[in-house]
């Protein structure tokens, strides 16, 4: 490089104007800076940098606060850059760094540095951002394997976020569903004479009448039912005392018992040596009638049914659950049901069976329950709620549901590790038990607290430094990424000499 000899009077005028321009903009950083020394502090506005150790006469550290954007804006509180409106960072204190190593305190290792507003920008180097910013150390225990999460406490406070504890809890659960009262099969009857005649008198004549076993129900006249008393009395007068005469008398008298005629009508056949014109049908057991189609004068076919009884001392009750509600229901065990018109009266009945389909429509299963009914309060075609309550042997580790994140292929809770520290884990679920709670068969352990409120943002930043330790993961693979390109900031820096300087001396020389 050739050596200045020209005298400064005959210097070209657009070096002068340049020269003016430097000075000039060096004059106003230096103004923004004093001003900004003596602006008042934790107003958000730049404030003069002070000793990190003392503070109004005080001892100990103070934090100071600058902008990326702005390094002369410094301030004691954090806030945002009155200019550009940013989110102020810690200041780093060279002094404070250098005093802790010759204290021989272990210093924290830096894993990357990020660019402070695009968390996905990551250098292995300190420097500045594509935007021109002081990029921000990010630190090895800020991300202890790639996805634990630090919260700030009054953060966590904004966030809404709550945390409840694992515990062991016996295995409860109660099933609430609804059903209807309905017959009970196995004492219902039906009532069908089995030859046809026509009913000439009635002793029932209404659905729902009560009656016993042994009352008298209907009269009926039938012509085969005539002609089977007299082929009895017949062999009953001509064979009963004619060898080999027996074996008629006995088939006859089968005939008649085959069509239901009580012996105590025999007999009187045989005593009074007289047939009967009519049949007299009694009720086969104690119920209530809730089918009649027995009218006086109509003719009955036969093996047409006439009446239907039913015992309502004990009725079903059909009961609804789900799928998943399967194994909290077995036959034998307690049932409480309540009446909407009946408030407060339960009626304590058990599970006698449990169907082994699904209904098409509904995709539920029904199950049967039963109940004592002496005094008919239980009618059928009733509705009514149901609830079973059931506990499995033995405890589980319990959690609030809300804690989980479910998303299909894993479920995850995020674990309280102190200091705002937050890990995410996944965990393997059991059943779900009374009180909004699931059981928890792996993934944490009693006495550990799991968040319940604002888990899902945590999971948002959970993944977002996974995603960022798996981009320096690949980026380490690869060769050492070129350093950013310098700033205009750099300018007043490369002017103090080095081969930068000497480049500016060239350029004005050219000039």
């Amino acid at each position: 490089m050739a050596t200045n000899t020209e005298n400064p009077k005959t210097r070209s005028p657009l070096r002068v104007v340049l020269i003016t321009a430097v000075v000039t903009l060096g004059v106003a950083g230096g103004a923004a800076y004093f001003f900004g020394w003596l602006s008042a502090p934790g107003t958000g506005v730049a404030t003069a940098p002070q000793p990190v150790g003392e503070a109004g006469g005080q001892k100990g550290e103070k934090t100071l606060y600058t902008c990326g954007m702005h390094p002369w804006i410094i301030s004691e509180e954090p806030g945002t850059c009155p200019i550009c409106g940013m989110e102020l960072v810690p200041k780093r204190d060279e002094a404070s760094e250098a005093k802790a190593a010759a204290s021989g305190k272990k210093e924290r290792k830096i894993l990357y540095w990020r660019a402070p507003m695009n968390p996905t920008e990551i250098y292995d180097h300190p420097g500045k951002s594509k935007m021109g910013m002081d990029l921000v150390p990010v630190y090895e225990d800020e991300v202890v394997g790639g996805v634990e999460v630090r919260i700030d406490p009054v953060i966590q406070q904004n966030m809404g976020i709550r945390t409840a504890p694992v515990e062991k809890g016996p295995l409860v659960r109660t099933i609430r569903t609804y059903g209807h009262v309905t017959y009970d099969e196995t004492r219902t009857a039906t009532v069908s004479p089995k030859f046809g005649g026509w009913i000439e008198k009635l002793y029932v004549d209404f659905t729902g009448q009560l009656v016993k076993k042994g009352d008298p129900l209907f009269e009926i006249y039938s012509p085969d039912l005539v002609s089977a008393q007299e082929e009895y009395l017949t062999a009953y007068r001509s064979l009963s005392e004619t060898e080999g005469g027996s074996d008629l008398l006995a088939s006859a008298r089968r005939r008649l018992e085959y069509m239901d005629i009580p012996p105590d009508q025999i007999r009187a056949i045989e005593k009074y040596g007289k047939v009967r014109r009519t049949l007299l049908i009694r009720s086969p057991f104690t119920g209530v009638v809730t089918h009649k189609k027995a009218v006086e004068g109509v003719f009955v076919k036969a093996g047409q049914p006439v009446y239907q009884i039913a015992d309502l001392s004990k009725v079903w009750v059909e009961a609804h659950i789900y799928e998943y509600e399967l194994p909290w229901v077995k036959v034998g065990q307690e049932a409480r049901m309540t009446l909407p018109y009946q408030p407060g009266r339960v009626y304590v009945g058990k599970v006698t069976y449990v169907y082994p389909y699904l209904q098409r429509q509904t995709r539920d299963v029904v199950i049967r329950l039963e109940f004592d009914n002496p005094d008919l309060e239980l009618k059928p075609d009733m509705y009514a709620d149901v609830e079973l309550r059931t506990t499995l042997p033995g405890q589980g580790l319990l959690i609030p549901s809300e804690a989980v994140l479910r998303s299909g292929e894993r479920n995850v809770v995020f674990v309280t590790r102190g200091d705002g520290k937050f890990t995410p884990r996944e965990v393997t679920l059991g059943l779900e038990v009374d009180g909004g709670k699931v059981q928890i068969l792996s993934g944490v352990a009693e006495g550990e607290y799991v968040v319940t409120s604002g888990q899902f943002l945590l999971d948002s930043e959970s993944k977002l430094k996974e995603a960022v330790q798996k981009m320096l993961e690949a980026k380490m693979g690869k060769p050492k990424a070129e350093k950013p390109a310098k700033s205009s900031d750099d300018f007043f820096d490369d002017m103090d000499g080095g081969d930068a300087g000497k480049k500016k001396d060239d350029f004005f020389e050219d000039m």
